[in-house]
């Protein structure tokens, strides 16, 4: 079930305690990266695409309830 994401009107609420604040996301993504090496070979991610990123689940860190959140209004955005 995908998890619907917030945008800048709204945020997530966990639907089991009311947490506003905490959570475990596990998200998978597509990216493409240039990693510069440097001469002692330890690497650096210089520039980074995403290409495709979709949520898989979110986990309320408060009460561990997996994939039961909500999105609200955030306080003062405009409707």
């Amino acid at each position: 079930m995908p998890v619907p994401q917030p945008t800048a009107e709204t945020r997530w609420r966990c639907t089991l305690c009311g947490n506003l604040t905490r959570f475990d996301v596990t998200r998978s993504s597509r990216v493409v990266e240039y990693v510069h090496l440097d001469l002692a070979g330890e690497p650096r991610v210089e520039e980074r695409e995403v290409l495709s990123e979709a949520i898989e689940s979110v986990r309320c860190r408060w009460c561990n309830a997996v994939d039961q959140i909500e999105l609200v209004d955030r306080p003062g955005a405009e409707v």
